[in-house]
């Protein structure tokens, strides 16, 4: 802890916290959606400390719950992890190597590559990520048993509103890429193709069919690099 604080110093430390913090809060809402859809109380925190990914993990009890395939739930679930491929390209150096390397592949999710992309130099970058990483991989299986014990004792966990939680953190993580034009007509493109199939597909297909939107951002790109 001593050096981490030497080397990242007292505010970006904070910051980690805090997020860490929110992460189990939101592992909370997850537990409890999980155990109140019929999984056991130990498959979110099982999932939790393997998968290691929110909105995976949040997407494929979502799917499964509303009655759609286990198939569907999982392709839906590496399809939203496929952002990690373009992370590893941005932070090979932090990761280390060897039992390290694969610890820190584990680790890696949206909040640990942010922070440590937000540093100056490889030491403040390595010490922000596993900082980072490693108090995620406390406080969400942590946040998931909590909830799934929460979701055993109430009966009716959804009047407590945790589950307007995740989706409420998703929308406030997208609402400063809509304001770019390209951005705003895919994503709108892409919902409207949901609700579209919404009613004569299996859950969790939709959002798969939403994925045909995409060729518009890549016109709009291609149109405003030529310009």
């Amino acid at each position: 802890m001593r050096s981490l604080w030497r080397t990242l110093g007292g505010r970006p430390l904070r910051d980690i916290a805090l997020v860490c913090l929110a992460v189990g809060v939101i592992g909370v809402s997850y537990g409890a959606t999980a155990v109140t859809s019929g999984f056991a109380w130990w498959f979110p925190v099982l999932m939790g400390a393997l998968v290691l990914a929110a909105s995976s993990e949040f997407l494929f009890v979502g799917i499964i719950a509303a009655g759609g395939s286990p198939i569907a739930a999982l392709l839906a679930g590496l399809l939203v992890n496929a952002r990690h491929l373009p992370f590893g390209l941005a932070v090979p150096d932090v990761l280390g190597r060897g039992w390290r390397g694969l610890l820190g592949t584990h680790l890696m999710n949206d909040e640990t590559v942010v922070f440590a992309m937000a540093q100056d130099g490889l030491p403040r970058k390595r010490a922000a990520y596993w900082a980072c990483g490693l108090g995620i991989l406390v406080c969400w299986p942590a946040g998931a048993a909590l909830g799934a014990l929460l979701g055993s004792v109430v009966e009716d966990t959804a009047a407590l509103g945790l589950d307007a939680m995740f989706p409420a953190v998703i929308l406030a993580l997208i609402l400063p890429a809509m304001k770019e034009r390209p951005v705003r007509r895919t994503a709108l493109a892409g919902a409207a193709l949901a609700l579209a199939v919404s009613a004569f597909l299996p859950a969790g297909l939709p959002v798969l069919v939403a994925l045909a939107a995409l060729p518009l951002f890549a016109a709009k790109a291609a149109e405003g690099a030529v310009r």
